[in-house]
């Protein structure tokens, strides 16, 4: 059994990305016409707009936070190079294996004079802490009823299990302690000497923040296609960061494409948003979440060519 699930790992993620983006082909394909029936007006281009500028301010506020988590392993990087540097490397994780962000930011830091571990465990904590936003935001919804799920009692307890662990985790007691029992470990390649603080309590509240920011741009994509009155919010939120924690966790998706656009769609209450909307929705939505990387990753790039011209 083992030697199967080796033979067919490497192939998994193609296996989960091609049956994701088979399911939206096919819901398009289906919908097509109710989808090409949708029209725009010029208030509605303003939303877009609205939406990209929000989604724009996300990724700045995302690479804000980051440095955030810097700080807690204590290092020197600056506020305005480290939200540059996360934001040149974001774009980055459209590129297959979905880690050039990472190695992108690890680099940066060690460049900086950090550790390779230290670098190395403030990179990786960023996914634990934006996982654990998402995942406190979706249960919170599901628990007022603003998000149906067919999930089991067992699935549901999982999901606090897995929460809980990620929030005691990464109490620093606990996170030191392992770090040090890692670094006395044998067959060691490098000493590790990463040590956290203090509770990223700042960090985890502000990828909050971040999927505030995200969710709000989302919305304001969808009242750009249908009025969304107020009571629908919470589901639309709820169902977002459900979304876009699954985009996150699931392999072979760069960047949660098909993932995320796919659990949406299973997600919302069909009666009170119609599919057409939904899918024109989430198609102008993924245009607008690229264009807004793109632009931050450019501008913070030609940033840092002006202050390299500068020295």
């Amino acid at each position: 059994m083992k030697q199967i699930l080796s033979a067919i790992k490497p192939y998994l993620r193609w296996f989960i990305l091609g049956g994701t983006l088979f399911f939206l082909v096919k819901v398009f394909k289906d919908r097509w016409q109710e989808i090409t029936a949708v029209k725009l007006v010029f208030s509605d281009w303003l939303l877009l707009f609205a939406a990209l500028c929000v989604t724009l301010l996300a990724h700045i506020w995302s690479g804000w936070v980051w440095t955030w988590i810097l700080d807690v392993f204590q290092q020197s990087i600056t506020t305005w190079q480290g939200i540059r540097v996360y934001l040149i490397t974001n774009i980055a994780k459209y590129l297959p294996g979905n880690i050039w962000h990472f190695y992108g930011r690890i680099t940066a830091i060690t460049q900086n004079g950090g550790s390779l571990s230290t670098a190395t465990f403030s990179v990786l904590l960023e996914p634990l802490l934006l996982a654990a936003a998402a995942l406190s935001v979706y249960l919170v919804g599901m628990s007022f009823g603003w998000l149906s799920t067919s999930f089991e009692l067992k699935i549901i307890g999982l999901q606090i299990a897995c929460l809980l662990i990620i929030l005691v985790g990464i109490n620093p007691r606990i996170l030191n302690f392992l770090l040090l029992r890692l670094s006395r470990s044998k067959n060691k390649l490098e000493k590790i000497d990463a040590r956290l603080e203090r509770y990223p309590i700042a960090p985890f509240l502000g990828e909050i923040g971040f999927l505030a920011f995200r969710g709000t741009g989302f919305l304001l994509t969808f009242t750009a296609f249908k009025f969304v009155a107020i009571a629908q919010i919470p589901q639309l939120i709820s169902a977002f960061s459900f979304a876009w924690l699954l985009g996150l966790v699931i392999p072979g998706a760069p960047g949660g494409i098909g993932i995320f656009e796919a659990t949406i769609i299973a997600s919302l209450d069909k009666t009170q948003f119609p599919t057409a909307i939904v899918l024109a929705t989430v198609a102008f939505f993924r245009v607008i979440s690229i264009l807004a990387e793109a632009i931050a990753a450019g501008v913070a790039w030609l940033w840092e060519l002006m202050d390299n011209y500068r020295q």
